[in-house]
Formats: C-alpha cells, structure tokens, sequence
C-alpha cells in the first residue's frame, strides 16, 4: 500500500502502515537488532539504543552519519533523526499480530522524496517478508516500480 502524504504547516508527514502476522516483539527485533537490522537496511547499525543514543548510517565512503534517537518507548516508538528529517517507527499489538507504522517527518520536498519514499517502503516489505519467511526477489526491480508510483505522489507537493 502507498504511503500517504499530508502537508502540515510548512512540513509533510509520510505515513506508511503495515498489517503484520507477527509479535509487537519479533518486529521490534527487525527494527533494534543489528543482526536482523542488516538483513532489510544494511548501511544502518544502532549504537545505542536509548533516547538521546545514536543509530548510524554508513555512508559506504569509510565515514557513519550519526542519527540521534529523539524518542524511544520499548516495544513501542522508535524516532530518530533523518538528515534534517525525522523517522518514527510505531508498534501498535493487535489479536493476530501488530500494525507497524512508520512516519517520516519531511522538511522540504524534493527531487530526491520520491527515492527515500520508494526506499522506506521496499524496506517495509522486506521486513514483511523476512518475518513471513518469503524473500523478494529483486529489491532494485520493487524500487524501480514503486519509485515511478512515489514521484507521481510527491509531484502535486513540489
């Protein structure tokens, strides 16, 4: 499912939901354990994870971007910076698993939104797939559809 957009003041909100068959704590394990952070966004590694603590970003250059976590409720909220953004990962439990939320806060649209918007969601559905078992085949190839899918989204905001 796309992600919707909303314009707020002078920022956007991006609000991406995923219905998960699987506990409030397997998927926070997707999101805070390095082990399993890797297998669906290999260029972050939490450092410390606390709020004022720091997840960083490996730039693939030898250099790591620090990102501070600005809110951390176990098992439950994960915000940490994003450039000058932020990302906001909710867990909510339900009957049969958890809905998994992730909102980023977007500062400025730009050319580069549509990218990072078709990125969170393939990381979602590879998350998705992970706990499911299943593999996707070709991220590039999900990217490339649902990058044509984000620029049309985003270009009524720019």
């Amino acid at each position: 499912m796309l992600a919707s957009i909303q314009k707020v003041e002078d920022h956007y909100f991006a609000r991406f939901e995923r219905q998960l068959q699987h506990s409030v704590e397997e998927v926070w394990a997707m999101l805070t354990d390095n082990e399993k952070l890797s297998k669906w966004f290999s260029e972050l590694r939490v450092k410390d994870l606390r709020k004022g603590g720091i997840i960083l970003f490996d730039m693939q250059d030898g250099t790591f971007e620090e990102m501070e976590i600005t809110e951390l409720e176990m098992y439950s909220v994960l915000e940490f910076t994003w450039a000058e953004d932020k990302v906001r990962f909710e867990l909510y439990k339900e009957n049969d698993g958890c809905l998994l939320i992730l909102n980023e806060t977007i500062n400025k649209m730009t050319n580069h939104t549509p990218k990072d918007l078709a990125g969170w969601h393939v990381c979602l559905d590879v998350i998705h797939a992970l706990l499911d078992g299943r593999t996707i085949e070709s991220r590039k190839e999900e990217w490339e559809k649902w990058y044509e899918k984000y620029i049309q989204l985003t270009e009524r905001y720019m």
